[in-house]
């Protein structure tokens, strides 16, 4: 002790010490407690049906113009489910209800196959009908598909029968479908039925249905003039690869906007066109 006590005069005593109290502040939350429960718990009783929460209903606004349109469509295999009925018109809102010709009006070409193969064609008609096509008239697309243009084939029909003396008649309403339109029509020449066939055109929007009918209408006349003998070099494998290695060439062409680089057909004479370059 007397140890210790020696130390302690060495010891100053602090004259100005002041002394601080730190108060710690204790807030309370309420936290509401969510029970659950796994499929091993024998609580049951503590268990809270949980709030069905109500989801936003969409309103459907019904558009006048197709309240015709039946649900669901089916056309020639293609069904139109109820969602997309207000996308595309179907044929009561694009086509004329066709009706049938008065007795004396002629032969209602609906339907009719009159003078189906009951004789030949003159045969100046037939000379101009099978000739070979001129290889300048014929172009190839960039996939290598070689195709004669429709107006080649209207030009071909009217040398053989002349203005008037043929035409294209529907044989049914318009098949619409959300990317495409499709139509049966028969090539009428000379006042007989020659033949029969269904025509197609892509489209992306309903604005461009009209112009699509039109794609329809001649895709069918190329197809229906296969039976007359117009251009039939067109569908013989042996003929296209010959035309393609005498007048075609495959090029490297590049994507003037994403630059992309893939191989694409033109006619040696020819140039691509935009938005591909040849490099």
């Amino acid at each position: 002790m007397q140890a210790f006590a020696g130390l302690r005069r060495f010891v100053a005593k602090p004259t100005n010490l002041q002394w601080t109290r730190s108060v710690a502040t204790s807030r309370f939350v309420k936290v509401a407690k969510k029970e659950t429960f796994t499929p091993y718990s024998n609580n049951l009783s503590k268990v809270k049906p949980e709030k069905s929460v109500e989801k936003p209903v969409t309103k459907i606004v019904e558009n006048p113009i197709f309240k015709e349109i039946e649900k669901p469509i089916i056309n020639e295999g293609i069904s139109v489910t109820a969602d997309l009925v207000d996308k595309f018109p179907t044929t009561k809102q694009f086509d004329t209800p066709s009706e049938e010709p008065p007795q004396d009006m002629g032969h209602n070409w609906s339907a009719s196959y009159y003078g189906l193969s009951t004789e030949r064609f003159s045969k100046e008609a037939e000379d101009i009908l099978v000739a070979p096509i001129n290889p300048d008239d014929i172009e190839i697309k960039p996939d290598g598909l070689i195709y004669l243009p429709e107006i080649k084939y209207r030009r071909i029909l009217n040398k053989a029968f002349g203005p008037g003396g043929w035409g294209l008649a529907p044989r049914g309403e318009h098949t619409i479908s959300p990317k495409n339109i499709s139509r049966e029509y028969a090539l009428i020449c000379n006042g007989r039925f020659v033949s029969q066939a269904r025509g197609e055109q892509d489209y992306f929007d309903i604005s461009g249905l009209p112009t699509a009918s039109e794609g329809c209408k001649s895709n069918a006349l190329m197809r229906c003039c296969k039976d007359l003998g117009i251009a039939s070099e067109l569908w013989d494998p042996v003929f296209i690869r010959k035309y393609k290695k005498k007048y075609g060439v495959e090029v490297w062409a590049e994507h003037v906007a994403t630059k992309k680089k893939k191989k694409l057909w033109r006619k040696k004479d020819d140039l691509l066109e935009y938005p591909y370059k040849e490099n």
